[in-house]
């Protein structure tokens, strides 16, 4: 049974959850976490870094996928539409038996024949209150809101990557540091033992060592879980199993200076916006294409027509051909087509609506995820200046215990205390780089492009061009 191996790797530049173990704890200059259920060391990986598990992602993420084969079947929607302008050509055929016995005035015709009739008709729309116009414009409307939805999906799966990424390397240090802290909670016990073995503590310490000792592995096993379930959704986002993930930095640098720069940005260009202005688009064009109906419709059709054996006659034959002109104006149909009138306005009136409540949606996404933003710069220098003091405690309240001055039970809490401080900085440090990508997805901007991925981009235009114009066929682009 092979083994799942967790490593973050710290370097001089981007270690931020490795400085978070420094001081007695073992420091994560790379930090292996060995799930308790495996049994067999595997062979070292290829080191993973945020952006090659983002390119994962990008390539290979089902809901990425499913989203553009969904681009692709609104394409077909253009060749749909313009199909009102093309002719429409269909043939005829019918062959059968027929008897006849024919008197008159003595004389008398009887016998079988086989009569066939073949025929062709080709019908070409003239006018029909621009419903055909509308719907190419409806159609395209759809395939752009597609892509801004495509977008969307994008910026969604790229945030979620980084989120698990980040989850990943958390949950690694936080579960090495219990791990750590247990190991020196083990050896405060065996101290506190050996005192006591020598009359110099009670019994009341060595259970509140043992106590602390007990919640922690506790602790352990909890934060094992955690890791587990965060490796789950990693494999779920990206696609494989984490091996060695490299620290991740933020992409600050990449964001607006500041929050109403963020916000007009958003408002201007957010992808989950822009799909509603387009479903917009689409509203208004349903209620043209409804009130369409109401106007005439003129066709050309021209059509030809060839029978033997006709009416029965053997060696009979007619060839007939005819182009006319029809017109069809509606004047009544039972207020029906009035109906769907009204509806489409409402429903138009109703995306409207949707496209403002987008708006602020977007507008408070920008807002909260730049005060995550802050709040992670902040708690970060809190946490650093609390990990030195806790850090400084612990080894004064260590030095008064051994003269007597302090107890077993001061130290096992300025230990605990420590504990607390260095997961709240690894938890800080994580905080700050997936708020970064949080900010970077809610104005709009998450994409493989902006993040320089290593990646060849999708392009649904290639699609877009291949079936627009087609006439005739049953395969896809790719040969289905």
């Amino acid at each position: 049974m092979a083994i799942r191996r967790i490593e973050t790797v710290a370097t001089a530049d981007s270690a931020p959850l490795a400085r978070a173990l420094n001081g007695r704890i073992t420091p994560l200059s790379r930090v292996a976490v060995v799930l308790a259920t495996n049994l067999a060391v595997a062979p070292p990986a290829t080191a993973e870094t945020m952006s090659s598990a983002l390119v994962r992602a990008y390539i290979g993420n089902p809901d990425m996928n499913q989203q553009r084969a969904g681009v692709r079947a609104q394409d077909e929607n253009i060749p749909r539409a313009t199909s009102g302008w093309r002719p429409q050509a269909s043939a005829t055929g019918q062959v059968g038996y027929n008897y006849q016995d024919f008197r008159q005035l003595g004389t008398r015709l009887n016998g079988s024949t086989l009569p066939t009739t073949i025929g062709l008709s080709v019908t070409q729309n003239v006018f029909n209150g621009n419903r055909t116009l509308n719907s190419v414009r409806q159609a395209e409307s759809g395939v752009f809101g597609a892509r801004e939805d495509l977008r969307n999906t994008e910026q969604n799966v790229l945030q979620n990557g980084a989120t698990a990424y980040m989850n990943v390397l958390r949950d690694t240090a936080v579960l090495e540091l219990r791990r750590n802290n247990i190991t020196v909670l083990e050896e405060q016990l065996r101290q506190t033992r050996d005192r006591f073995n020598v009359g110099e503590v009670t019994r009341t310490d060595v259970a509140q060592a043992e106590s602390s000792l007990a919640n922690s592995r506790s602790e352990y096993f909890v934060a094992q879980a955690n890791l587990q379930n965060s490796i789950a959704n990693f494999r779920q986002i990206i696609g494989v199993e984490p091996t060695r993930l490299e620290p991740a930095r933020t992409i600050e640098a990449l964001l607006p200076k500041n929050m109403n720069s963020a916000v007009a940005l958003a408002l201007e260009e957010h992808p989950a916006i822009q799909a509603v202005l387009h479903a917009v688009d689409q509203a208004e064009l349903q209620v043209k294409l409804v009130e369409g109906e109401l106007a005439p419709s003129v066709n050309i059709v021209g059509s030809v027509q060839r029978a033997t054996d006709y009416q029965g006659i053997r060696n009979a034959s007619l060839v007939n051909g005819q182009v006319v002109g029809q017109i069809s104006v509606p004047i009544y149909m039972g207020g029906e087509v009035y109906a769907r009138v009204r509806q489409a306005k409402e429903t138009l009136a109703q995306t409207r609506l949707q496209a403002d409540l987008q708006r602020d949606s977007v507008r408070a996404t920008v807002v909260s995820a730049y005060g995550q933003l802050d709040s992670s710069k902040a708690v970060i220098q809190s946490a650093k200046a609390a990990v030195k003091a806790a850090e400084i405690a612990l080894d004064g309240i260590r030095e008064e215990a051994k003269v007597g001055q302090r107890t077993t039970f001061d130290v096992l809490f300025a230990q605990q205390t420590l504990l607390n401080t260095r997961v709240s900085l690894v938890t800080a440090q994580r905080d700050r780089v997936v708020a970064s990508y949080n900010v970077m997805a809610a104005i709009g901007k998450l994409s493989a492009a902006n993040l320089s991925l290593n990646v060849a981009e999708y392009d649904p235009t290639v699609h877009f061009e291949q079936v627009k114009d087609k006439w005739i066929g049953l395969r896809t682009p790719d040969g289905r």
